[in-house]
């Protein structure tokens, strides 16, 4: 398994969660405005995602997964994957969480430090809970096809 085919997974792991977020925050969404909206829309999303994207790259952790990717098409991708799945305007496709992540060993600590860097990210920009709330309420459930080592 290459860097390269780990950092794709954890792109995926992401954009299955907000496709999954999008959907089920649906129900407390205030009348007529959409996920994507309530984040701030295209001018929020991309500096979300470039600080998410830093966090994750300062994180002796887990950024050795990240070492031979291109940031600049990972920073496009997850911000189409976030406008598209909240409600707005982009395009994205990309493959389901199990069939990405088969394979990878990812591991519990892996996934723990992977949220902790974008929760990092959603509170620098003072993202409110509600919407903090959606975008990360599906990470547990996704959990099951992501982590595959102790």
């Amino acid at each position: 398994m290459t860097k390269q085919s780990v950092l794709w997974g954890w792109v995926a792991g992401f954009s299955v969660m907000v496709i999954l977020v999008g959907c089920a925050g649906t129900e407390r969404m205030p009348a007529g405005k959409s996920l994507y909206d309530r984040l701030g829309g295209k001018s929020s999303i991309p500096a979300v995602v470039d600080q998410f994207v830093a966090n994750v790259a300062a994180d002796t952790r887990i950024n050795g997964r990240f070492a031979t990717t291109d940031i600049r098409k990972l920073k496009s991708l997850l911000a189409d994957q976030v406008c598209m799945t909240t409600g707005g305007p982009c395009i994205y496709s990309g493959r389901d969480m199990k069939t990405t992540h088969a394979g990878m060993k990812i591991s519990n600590g892996d996934f723990g430090a992977f949220v902790e860097d974008l929760v990092k990210a959603l509170d620098m920009f003072k993202v409110p809970a509600q919407e903090k709330e959606e975008l990360l309420g599906l990470f547990g459930p996704m959990k099951k096809d992501i982590v595959d080592a102790p």
